[in-house]
């Protein structure tokens, strides 16, 4: 398989995927390959830069995985070990707070205004980045 960057008559720039090179030739000379954004049928190849694999790329797709990985862990660890409350995490982190509710590690969802007021009455709460929230319990909350 090889991929070209595209561009049509009327300067719309796309890429596409062919088997091989003579698929390419083929498909152009035909008038087979359509523009997605405007049906021109005048394609050319558009300029590419080559992919080069640098050391630091390598370095950097290096620590992406580790990041990754890490990443993986802290989701696990939070499903494994933390209760869910979905909606419900600010009124039960207040419970907590206040001790109308034992204290237990919890994570849920809440709006930015529930978070901004759990801030001002020193509730501890911290939001958690996306890329490291399980996935969404499947099960109904009381």
């Amino acid at each position: 398989m090889i991929r070209y960057d595209l561009r049509c008559a009327n300067g719309d720039e796309f890429d596409a995927w062919f088997g091989s090179i003579s698929d390419y030739d083929k498909q152009a000379a035909a008038g087979l390959i359509e523009c997605p954004h405007c049906a021109s049928t005048k394609i050319e190849k558009a300029p590419m830069a080559p992919a080069v694999h640098t050391a630091r790329k390598q370095t950097e797709r290096k620590e992406r995985a580790v990041a990754m990985a890490m990443a993986a862990k802290v989701r696990e660890h939070i499903k494994d070990n933390f209760d869910y409350v979905g909606p419900r995490f600010a009124d039960e982190a207040r419970k907590m707070h206040e001790g109308e509710a034992d204290e237990r590690p919890i994570w849920g969802e809440a709006t930015p205004e529930e978070a901004q007021a759990l801030a001002e009455d020193g509730i501890p709460a911290a939001p958690l980045p996306p890329e490291l929230a399980p996935a969404t319990p499947d099960k109904k909350l009381n």
